[in-house]
């Protein structure tokens, strides 16, 4: 195993000393438990965004942390969900008086533990919501989860609900964005290498040279299918058919397209992907208005991609094109 660290067991603190570092502009890390918010929390009488999960997934959550975007995010181990007591005190944190959305993954220990955090959280006198996002349409259940899997979705969420908040929204309002994100977006993604978890020492899975995983999911859970690697486009018709199929668009449909690398593919092949993955939404008569395109919702150095399409609104888009500045994320400031 070739990796830049020092301890394994010193990984996740040492990123965070390292993010507090690099961006105190944009936010504060608190430790023990472990979470970071933004510089200005709490904004009084304004909608706090949460969210959390296993480290490994950078620059997802914690690089989303900023002005219009995430409030506060919660870092577990690599690929192990936070705590209670984490998604409680960062609760507490940016709890600004108009209560706060915890947007959470389908994976059952991220789901569990928000829940409790909820619960203590409201027995405090905060009012939270909690939408759970389950866009992977590669599987039904997994290793992780009950249902599908949340993946890609949840990046465009954390960005149209922080957009939501930061306009002065209520909580009900801003938990409606993320139930259209969570009701209109669908993803699919594949690997071409597994990843090495620090603490592991050893590839996740055993991958041969000329061969790929289709619908794999973002802690190297198995996905439909192995087989022979192929070219590109054919790859991607692979990823584009079942999600196009999966949710009720109709031709003249606005869509986000969003293809994200899996944290070791070089943005050559992903602009390769999203030329196919265009041109396949383009022939399904859905108009692509919006896209992103990059690393951001990784699996440490897995090799390989993920596709995300999202319907859009008018309001939707208009969430998107609003201002946020974030470690991982920014433009329009």
């Amino acid at each position: 195993m070739k990796k830049l660290i020092n301890k394994p067991e010193d990984v996740v603190r040492e990123e965070l000393e390292g993010m507090a570092l690099a961006h105190p502009d944009l936010i504060r890390v608190h430790f023990d438990p472990n979470y970071i918010v933004r510089a200005d929390a709490p904004v009084k009488g304004k909608v706090g965004v949460l969210s959390g999960g296993g480290s490994g997934h950078e620059p997802m959550h914690g690089g989303f942390v900023g002005i219009g975007m995430l409030d506060a995010a919660c870092p577990g181990a690599v690929f192990t969900s936070p705590t209670p007591d984490q998604m409680l005190e960062a609760t507490k944190a940016i709890n600004g008086g108009a209560g706060v959305l915890h947007i959470v993954k389908n994976y059952t220990g991220d789901i569990m533990n928000f829940e409790m955090a909820a619960d203590l959280a409201r027995a405090e006198g905060i009012e939270v919501e909690s939408v759970i996002i389950d866009d992977d349409v590669a599987v039904q259940d997994s290793l992780y989860t009950a249902g599908r899997r949340g993946v890609g979705s949840t990046v465009l969420a954390e960005k149209l609900c922080g957009a939501a908040a930061e306009q002065g929204r209520s909580l009900k309002e801003v938990a409606d964005v993320c139930r259209k994100v969570k009701d209109w977006g669908r993803s699919m993604g594949m690997a071409l290498t597994s990843c090495t978890v620090p603490h592991v020492g050893r590839p996740t899975f055993d991958l041969p040279e000329d061969e790929m995983e289709i619908g794999i999911g973002i802690h190297g859970e198995p996905g439909r299918t192995r087989m022979k690697l192929k070219p590109a486009d054919e790859i991607v018709e692979m990823l584009m058919e079942p999600i196009i199929k999966d949710i009720p668009y109709k031709p003249g449909d606005e869509v986000l397209l969003f293809v994200n690398g899996m944290g070791g593919t070089p943005l050559i092949e992903l602009y390769i992907v999203y030329r196919k993955a265009h041109q396949i939404a383009t022939q399904h008569g859905l108009k692509v208005v919006r896209n992103l395109i990059g690393s951001y919702i990784t699996s440490l150095e897995m090799a390989g991609t993920s596709i995300t399409l999202l319907k859009m609104d008018e309001d939707m888009i208009k969430l998107w094109d609003a201002p946020v500045k974030t470690p991982g994320l920014r433009w329009g400031m």
